[in-house]
């Protein structure tokens, strides 16, 4: 019996239904490892069929397709090459499972189904997986090895489980999304792991965008001693190969240089990027158009187009009104300038004045006020969606998650578009990234690697420009005191009570709990957008729109 084991782990961009390109990918990784001598090849959480797949696992054609790619890959391990660990979906009579296949020696050698399931936040597995039972170790050449599936990891049953089998170390693929300060949670919990079982744990995971969550990558191993083995890279695609050596009942990974981990802003910036590019990628999108208004929000989205598809394949469009400002149309073509984007010029004027005549026997007597505001609003939204109707290219939104929470936003406005890159990014985020972005070039960008945007743009006061002199303090509280006010209501889910215990004016906290609830209806209708919090809006934050509670707290 040999006591060395070689396993390549492939931390592979998956795209959920579409199969035959998963099944290349996985293919691709195995040729690599065949490359670097690997006994196995692991790739992450339901490799065959993609992550997240939802309801596509209601779909039978889905399901016997996804099977059909499992055999074709076991079939491919007959040639004497590395064996491999794939995951997808398995019906076991009544049931159906989120699984994951050894495959060697030309056929499926063992099945293992999800112990734990995810119920929370971006996941609701349970409403289309049933549970597997608690598993033992799976055999491969000789080696016991605790395979786990993701959230079986979050919790110790699984490993502890794995551990008194005789398992001789806790292998697990994953698909986990990026949050903001996840890696060391991973790491921690992996240390848990560890000292619980006396086990190494390896942590194989994906990367890449899936709508609205990015996979991260940054795969890893933890020897028994809680020694970091192996670091892989963040946010790219790489097939490592780890050595081990069995130690009496354990196993071993010698250890090599770590990838180095981005710092927090990298992080996230890497983050956008990543999510904007795969999305246009996977849904086949020529570009991306936005409006460019010469603040800091178009600034930043567009510095993220531009770094995630390149400048030829973003165009801007700025859309001044009697109200914008000269600042705002020489920052807008500085910011076009820096990036090397086309950007057009398109006045709303003679638009504003055409609905003025339109609605003016219907207004008579009435005073101007946000109506007027949000028809310049509209106004621009129509025209971006005109052109991207015309061009194929998709309209990119560049609204906050501080404008956000509290309905700072025109709904069929500046809030037309396919995807919200800033989402859930708030407002003094914007601020630290567009400082990070115009003093850093992340790795892989294909934008410039000078600054993206004037330093005027990060250090004036922000506007909508919907009217003479406007900023957006003069509607809501200060960003710094705004954002963390959010923070502890939204990421929280603090009281007004508490907050206002905690030092903030109660008056204002209650102010901006009740905007927060005013604006869900404008929620449930924004764009999709890159998740980097653990509480975004949509699936992570599920609130009513008819919600009279809010009223109580007086």
């Amino acid at each position: 019996m040999t006591d060395t084991l070689r396993i390549a782990l492939a931390q592979i961009n998956l795209h959920a239904g579409q199969i035959e390109a998963n099944l290349a990918a996985i293919r691709r990784a195995r040729a690599e490892g065949a490359r670097l001598g690997a006994d196995l090849v692991v790739t992450p959480e339901f490799s065959v069929g993609g992550y997240q797949p939802e309801d596509l696992v209601r779909r039978p054609d889905y399901v016997a397709a996804c099977e059909a790619a499992v055999a074709t890959l076991a079939a491919d391990t007959a040639d004497g090459g590395p064996g491999l660990i794939v995951g997808g979906p398995w019906r076991d009579g009544p049931h159906l499972h989120n699984a994951a296949f050894v495959l060697d020696g030309g056929r499926i050698t063992t099945r293992r189904a999800k112990h734990e399931l995810p119920n929370y936040g971006v996941f609701d597995e349970k409403r289309v997986f049933d549970a597997g039972p608690a598993p033992g170790p799976v055999s491969f050449r000789g080696f016991r090895l605790g395979l786990m599936i993701c959230e079986d990891w979050w919790y110790p049953d699984v490993a502890e489980t794995l551990a008194e089998s005789g398992a001789e170390m806790l292998l697990s693929i994953n698909g986990s999304p990026f949050e903001d300060g996840k890696p060391a949670r991973r790491i921690d919990l992996a240390v848990r792991r560890v000292v619980e079982t006396g086990l190494a744990c390896v942590f194989c995971a994906m990367v890449g965008g899936q709508d609205e969550v990015v996979f991260d990558g940054a795969s890893f191993v933890l020897n028994p001693d809680r020694s970091l083995a192996v670091q892989m890279p963040f946010f790219e695609e790489s097939v490592t190969l780890t050595a081990w050596t069995r130690q009496g009942e354990i196993l071993v990974c010698t250890p090599q240089p770590p990838a180095k981990e981005p710092d927090r802003l990298a992080s996230i910036y890497r983050c956008l990027v990543l999510g904007l590019a795969d999305y246009v990628r996977k849904n086949r999108f020529p570009g991306i158009l936005l409006g460019l208004s010469g603040g800091i929000d178009s600034a930043l989205s567009a510095a993220v187009a531009v770094d995630a598809l390149g400048p030829a394949r973003v165009r801007a469009v700025m859309m001044p009104s009697p109200y914008t400002g000269q600042h705002s149309l020489e920052d807008a073509a500085a910011c076009a300038h820096l990036l090397g984007i086309r950007c057009d010029t398109v006045p709303i004027a003679p638009a504003m004045g055409a609905f003025d005549q339109v609605l003016a026997p219907l207004f008579q007597g009435r005073q101007s006020d946000t109506t007027e505001e949000n028809i310049q609003a509209r106004s621009r939204g129509l025209i971006l969606m005109a052109l991207s109707n015309k061009f194929g290219d998709m309209l990119l939104t560049t609204g906050n998650k501080s404008e956000m929470s509290v309905g700072y936003a025109t709904l069929y406005g500046d809030m037309c578009g396919g995807y919200s890159v800033l989402k859930d990014v708030y407002k003094t985020t914007v601020f630290d990234l567009c400082r990070w972005r115009n003093a850093n070039h992340p790795p892989h960008a294909l934008g410039p690697t000078g600054p993206v945007m004037p330093d005027r743009v990060i250090s004036k006061p922000p506007s909508a420009e919907l009217k003479h002199d406007q900023t957006d303090q003069d509607s809501l509280p200060p960003y710094a005191e705004l954002d963390a006010i959010l923070a502890g209501l939204v990421e929280a889910e603090r009281s007004v009570d508490d907050m206002a215990a905690s030092g903030f004016d109660r008056a204002t906290v209650l102010r901006v709990w009740r905007m927060l609830d005013r604006a869900e209806y404008k929620r449930r209708q924004a764009p999709p957008g890159v998740k980097i919090t653990a509480r975004a809006f949509g699936r992570d934050r599920r609130y009513p729109i008819t919600n009279g509670y809010t009223e109580l707290v007086a």
